[in-house]
């Protein structure tokens, strides 16, 4: 029995439902080509930040303004600033040559919170060629006057913006902290989003007891986390028309198949790939294709969203149906609660 793999996100035709998400193996055209070797069927490059592109304009200002200053008959040779490529220029360079370098579809990201610098470089993105572009919104609000609907209509009316300058797919990147994430996912999809990245993993800051300041503290995911993809991927995925992707927690093929079950068109991984290596996507691809035929499944298509709460027999479980069972069955083992 031949095993049918295939799988479509963002309207792209991929191989299989392993690809690779933002991070530092897809930032090297030597670990971009291993990977696609392996099995990767997509990769998102590492992002875009909007630091990086709020510097580099700065820049040009400064040069701008300090030739004007010096010959006042400059000005008539500087192209216009919103005309002028006034971003980093290596990241295209790099997504050029990735584009060169492999045949898997690739996807651009940009990580940011505001309108600065994205339409242009979403557009220089698409230009570049990437068959996609992700957006991966980090706002953190720490002020009580604004409130959750100022935070979503901040992230709406940046993918509407985004998504009406480029012709090309665009997936938003999001974090799972949102009061009603079914409406704001149908917010998100109806302002021109394509799919869902389910979910962003912040990096967190800790405090260094010792200098007495915060420092950014990076922490590899763990399979666990894919529980959470796995409860909102099931809830999102008869609801919102638009293709869904999970990261975070993808660490083993058990994980792959249960994404798969909730609905996920792909899922995404990084960290597991940074412990094992770009190999490890050999293992996991033979053991899905094995599973698959044991289980009795002609494709991926065919597994795909069968367990979504639309599907599943219980779609309780998925909300508060199963919490006093899930506590009364860890009682059980470890001892009853209050217990003397």
């Amino acid at each position: 029995m031949n095993v049918d793999l295939s799988t479509r996100y963002l309207g792209l035709n991929l191989a299989n439902p392993l690809g690779v998400s933002a991070g530092p193996l897809s930032g090297r055209l030597d670990t971009l080509r291993q990977l696609q070797d392996a099995g990767a069927s997509v990769a998102v490059l590492p992002s875009l930040f909007e630091e990086q592109i709020r510097h580099e304009e700065q820049e040009i200002h400064r040069l701008y303004e300090n030739q004007a200053e010096s010959f006042a008959e400059s000005l008539s040779y500087f192209p216009e600033l919103e005309d002028y490529n006034t971003g980093p220029t290596g990241y295209l360079k790099y997504l050029d040559a990735a584009k060169r370098a492999v045949s898997m579809p690739l996807i651009g990201s940009l990580n940011g919170c505001s309108q600065s610098g994205w339409i242009r470089y979403a557009k220089a993105i698409q230009n570049a060629g990437a068959d996609a572009l992700e957006l991966n919104i980090y706002f953190v609000p720490t002020v009580p006057i604004v409130t959750s609907a100022d935070v979503e209509k901040r992230y709406v009316h940046l993918v509407a913006e985004v998504c009406q300058s480029v012709s090309i797919p665009v997936a938003v990147k999001i974090g799972q902290n949102f009061s009603s994430l079914p409406h704001f996912a149908a917010q998100l999809v109806k302002a021109g989003a394509s799919g869902l990245v389910l979910f962003n993993r912040y990096l967190e800051a800790d405090i260094d007891i010792e200098s007495l300041s915060f420092k950014p503290d990076l922490v590899l995911s763990n399979r666990h986390e894919a529980r959470v993809p796995i409860r909102w991927i099931a809830i999102l995925r008869d609801q919102i028309r638009a293709s869904l992707a999970a990261t975070g927690g993808v660490h083993r093929t058990q994980g792959v198949i249960k994404l798969l079950l909730a609905g996920a068109d792909v899922t995404l991984m990084t960290s597991v790939l940074l412990i094992k290596g770009p190999n490890f996507l050999r293992t996991l691809l033979v053991e899905l294709s094995c599973w698959l035929e044991e289980h009795e499944y002609s494709s991926v298509q065919q597994l795909k969203g069968s367990m979504s709460r639309g599907n599943c027999p219980d779609p309780g479980a998925l909300e508060r149906a199963n919490y006093m069972q899930a506590l009364t069955n860890y009682s059980s083992h470890h001892g009853a609660p209050y217990s003397q």
